[in-house]
């Protein structure tokens, strides 16, 4: 794989204000009117959120996640797709590769919630 240009600088204050999170994925759960999406209850440690994720195509085993800890972006306007609501966006690395996706992890548990950065 040859690596994709960097793209153009951003200021500190800009990347400080995106909220990421680590969660747990409780579930992964099919979206039936979607080719494509998948809904993951994940645990922040004081809350539970929905987020769609469209990795139905992308991995082999999806219900692999359950249990694991992962990155979120907690902090976009909730969007709709399919007709559901996601609350968040999980951070994977290799799909803007067109690698099979993998995700981006805390190297040992850490209290949901806990915040990058």
């Amino acid at each position: 794989m040859t690596p994709a240009p960097i793209k153009e600088s951003i200021s500190l204050g800009y990347l400080d204000k995106v909220d990421i999170r680590v969660g747990t994925v409780l579930a992964v759960e099919d979206v039936p009117k979607s080719e494509k999406l998948l809904r993951l209850k994940v645990d922040f440690g004081d809350h539970t959120r929905s987020i769609l994720v469209g990795m139905k195509e992308e991995r082999r085993t999806p219900a692999e996640i359950q249990g694991k800890q992962a990155l979120f972006v907690v902090n976009l306007e909730p969007r709709k797709m399919a007709g559901e609501l996601s609350e968040g966006m999980l951070f994977d690395i290799g799909y803007a590769d067109k690698i099979e996706p993998v995700l981006a992890t805390p190297e040992r548990t850490v209290p949901n919630g806990t915040r990058a950065g």
